[in-house]
């Protein structure tokens, strides 16, 4: 059974900083791509970061200096460092998987991430 557990969400101040975590069982951790995904109340869900097996990165456009996604293959764990938080980045943040090989995809449920002004 795919499970990613998000972890690290809460009650920021603007500026402040925030880590999240993705802990994934029943996949094929080092053959997924990872990435973060976030949606604000009545917006759609995009694409924050990613990261290949390779380890390549891409951002949005919006947290391009600021967001930092990593990954441990030994602990199948995906990161989210975020730094100078803005009240725009107020959103759920979902972990997501995708397996190269076969393109399934998986979700996390999603941690709250609140940037107070």
């Amino acid at each position: 059974q795919v499970q990613l557990v998000e972890s690290g969400g809460g009650l920021v101040q603007a500026g402040g900083s925030l880590r999240l975590s993705c802990a994934a069982t029943g996949i094929i951790f080092s053959r997924s791509v990872m990435a973060w995904y976030r949606q604000a109340p009545g917006k759609q869900r995009d694409l924050v970061a990613m990261i290949t097996n390779g380890g390549i990165t891409n951002y949005a456009d919006s947290v391009k200096g600021r967001f930092t996604i990593s990954r441990d293959n030994a602990v199948n764990t995906v990161y989210l460092q975020m730094n100078s938080l803005k009240p725009e980045d107020t959103a759920v943040y979902y972990c997501n998987a995708k397996d190269i090989l076969f393109g399934r995809l998986s979700w996390g449920q999603g941690t709250q991430v609140t940037v107070s002004s």
